[in-house]
């Protein structure tokens, strides 16, 4: 037990480390060829650290644990928001641009309803659902970039790197995304060694531990944005993963093999995540999202509430 865990370990500094190089050689090109910051928040940065709930669910999937894909999407979402959002909400509330906010908001509500209708009706991603989930990441990439070039330019609040070439940035690029294929790899297979170890359920495994750990990327953004006095920006980018992991990470893993929603847990005679993980996901995004837009900031206690959310979730994964 003792070599899995070690290797989970890794794995996961793998992706850390792959997916904050990955994100400094992306945005790097982007601001070198002077893309405006709202374009490389919505799209190059949620993409980037989204890339290893891509990857673990992407293996997972084409491994046949499908119940690490699904629970690593909807666990991702949970732990983005009610712990890593709700982090720099309650450290530093910030205001927010509504109309900035509406579109992925919108974007996450249609698929949103997608996932909730597919899983409430069928119990089964297709391979149909996954492409059709796939579409609606390219509409979002497109509203996006239509978006921003009707939008007056702002002043960049990065400049690119004197000191580093194109090519530097383009190696970075690489260097991430090569380390956060190994580490994904690492993850799912030494996960679900411990989970079996351990007599855990995979879904329990995949929705706590391994959501986490892909979800340390958007950690590390929100942190270092947090620093930089930058809130509203890291609001930008968990909405925009929470999106990426609904369209992109589920669309991937649907198409790339189909699976049914997982029914190894029950909670009160039902499907647990029918009852608790899909309605919980729904209830945090409402909490961090609804107030912001209909103010136009966030408030302290948003963060306070989403946390004890967290913290009682995690709870009853092991308890209930």
């Amino acid at each position: 037990m003792l070599l899995p865990i070690l290797l989970f370990i890794f794995g996961l500094i793998l992706l850390i480390k792959g997916g904050d190089w990955f994100v400094d050689g992306a945005t790097g090109i982007a601001h070198r060829f002077h893309v405006p910051d709202l374009l490389i928040g919505a799209t190059v940065v949620s993409i980037g650290t989204t890339l290893p709930e891509v990857m673990v669910s992407a293996t997972s999937a084409i491994s046949g644990h499908g119940e690490i894909a699904y629970g690593n999407a909807i666990g991702s979402i949970i732990c983005n928001t009610s712990l890593i959002a709700a982090l720099t909400v309650a450290i530093r509330p910030s205001k927010v641009e509504r109309k900035t906010l509406l579109t992925p908001v919108l974007f996450f509500a249609a698929a949103a309803f997608l996932y909730l209708f597919t899983a409430y009706t069928s119990g089964y991603f297709s391979r149909a659902t996954g492409f059709v989930l796939l579409l609606l990441f390219l509409l979002y990439l497109i509203t996006i970039i239509r978006q921003v070039k009707n939008t007056p330019s702002q002043p960049q609040t990065q400049e690119p790197s004197a000191q580093r070439s194109v090519m530097a940035d383009i190696a970075w690029l690489v260097i991430g995304a090569v380390l956060i294929a190994i580490g994904a790899d690492l993850l799912v297979d030494n996960g679900t060694l411990i989970a079996q170890g351990l007599g855990v359920p995979e879904s329990v495994i995949a929705l706590t531990f391994v959501a986490l750990g892909t979800s340390l990327p958007e950690l590390v953004t929100a942190i270092t944005s947090l620093a930089k006095g930058h809130g509203a920006l890291s609001l930008g980018n968990i909405i925009g993963a929470n999106l990426f992991n609904l369209v992109l990470v589920s669309g991937v893993s649907t198409v790339l093999s189909p699976f049914a929603v997982p029914a190894s847990k029950t909670l009160w005679g039902y499907n647990a995540s029918l009852v608790l993980d899909l309605p919980l996901m729904l209830l945090v995004m409402a909490i961090l999202t609804l107030p912001a837009l209909i103010r136009g900031k966030l408030s302290r206690i948003q963060g306070i509430v989403l946390l004890i959310l967290y913290m009682l979730f995690c709870l009853s994964q092991f308890l209930l």
